[in-house]
């Protein structure tokens, strides 16, 4: 038998206050550093980007912009954004090699997973990739913020078998990769609910996929490395999958006359939660969701059909959730809730939905991967260990 270790053994873990051991299980609301990037105002719904409010900019600015934005911490003059976004359309084109690639990815793999290998493969194509220079990094942000709409737009039309539709430098960012998904050019209310989509989804302060890029950036990792690690968190079902198990839900309720049978058979019985409901931060609506159920909602009156119907489903559902859940346990609908009812509007394939979250939070990353290392330190988190030390090492002969 061995001995179990004090807490006094364990100095780190002891708050010097109360003299009890403190265990942040998920780190969360643990501070790692300051920031100047994003402010999420949970009790008040409220979300900005280097101090402007997600409504002005999904009002007035373009991703381009916003792009810009956090990448300089400054809004750009007319010229400046002119230039800038010539140099994101000067990027799109991804290697031969690359497209190759993509079409060597087995079918069944899931979209995030070819995301993530086609990332890997594009920092070893990369001319840049040994420059750590912030000047070097802001120019492979560029480039990969350029190439993933690219990555997925190919991705979905070799999966139908279809010819490949360049990128056309003519558009804008969201405009085009939704020309290179269908072959056409989009009407303006659909390319701007793109651009407004990509907006909503650039940056959410340090949640889990931005802490994962952070914390192999402070390593000096490479840059492409630290993405890929993001890619990797954002993944799992617990962070960017919230919108494709909302349309799951909506699919699973099937019809709005189904809303309140399905609700108390599932979400009252405790067999199920809502799905796009719920976050960690806000206490009240989420600020990106109002702008999201706008766009559902004209989506819903200009295409009828099943973009209606979804509407109708999550606007009843929604009903339930604000009366029922908001205001007794602060669960309220999220970004995801409605998300996925404006891409299903867009023509986009729900397995595809998570990609679009990977493309637009690119830049949140990078913002955060510049910002920590300009200051770096290694983040290097400690256990509180609850095992035995001190036992007997008994010889394998001797075991029972």
């Amino acid at each position: 038998m061995g001995r179990k270790l004090s807490p006094e053994e364990q100095p780190w873990c002891i708050d010097k206050t109360t003299g009890k051991v403190v265990i942040n299980k998920g780190v969360e609301n643990v501070c790692i550093d300051k920031s100047t990037i994003c402010f999420i105002d949970g009790f008040h719904s409220k979300l900005y980007y280097r101090g402007y409010s997600i409504e002005d900019l999904a009002a007035h600015s373009t991703y381009e912009e916003v792009v810009y934005l956090l990448l300089y911490d400054k809004l750009p003059t007319r010229r400046e954004l002119t230039d800038f976004s010539g140099w994101m359309r000067e990027e799109r084109d991804i290697p031969r090699e690359v497209v190759d690639l993509l079409c060597k990815i087995p079918r069944d793999v899931e979209p995030m997973e070819m995301l993530r290998t086609a990332v890997s493969f594009l920092g070893n194509l990369d001319p840049g990739r040994y420059d750590m220079s912030r000047e070097g990094m802001v120019r492979k942000t560029i480039r990969l913020i350029a190439k993933i709409p690219t990555l997925i737009a190919y991705w979905h039309r070799i999966g139908l078998n279809r010819e490949l539709v360049c990128p056309d430098p003519r558009l804008g960012h969201a405009e085009n990769f939704l020309y290179m998904m269908h072959g056409e050019r989009p009407d303006g209310f659909s390319a701007r609910a793109m651009d407004v989509s990509f907006i909503l989804y650039a940056e959410h302060e340090m949640n889990a996929s931005a802490f994962t890029a952070v914390v192999i950036a402070s390593t000096l990792s490479d840059y492409y490395s630290a993405i890929v690690g993001a890619i990797g968190a954002l993944r799992g079902p617990l962070h960017g999958y919230a919108n494709v198990e909302a349309m799951r839900q909506f699919d699973e309720i099937g019809s709005p006359e189904n809303v309140e049978k399905w609700y108390k058979e599932n979400i009252l019985t405790g067999k199920k939660r809502v799905m796009g409901a719920g976050h960690r931060v806000y206490k009240t609506y989420d600020p990106r969701a109002k702008i999201f159920r706008e766009y559902a909602k004209q989506f819903a009156e200009r295409r009828g059909g099943k973009a209606k119907t979804y509407y109708e489903i999550a606007n009843k559902l929604e009903e339930l959730v604000m009366t029922q859940l908001c205001e007794t346990k602060n669960i309220c609908t999220n970004v995801d809730y409605w998300s996925g009812i404006v891409y299903y509007s867009l023509g986009i394939p729900v397995d595809l939905y998570c990609t679009l979250f990977a493309a637009a939070r690119t830049i949140g990353w990078s913002a955060h991967i510049l910002e920590y290392i300009a200051e770096n330190r290694i983040i290097r988190p400690r256990l509180y260990y609850d095992g035995e030390v001190d036992k007997e090492y008994i010889p394998i002969d001797k075991r029972t």
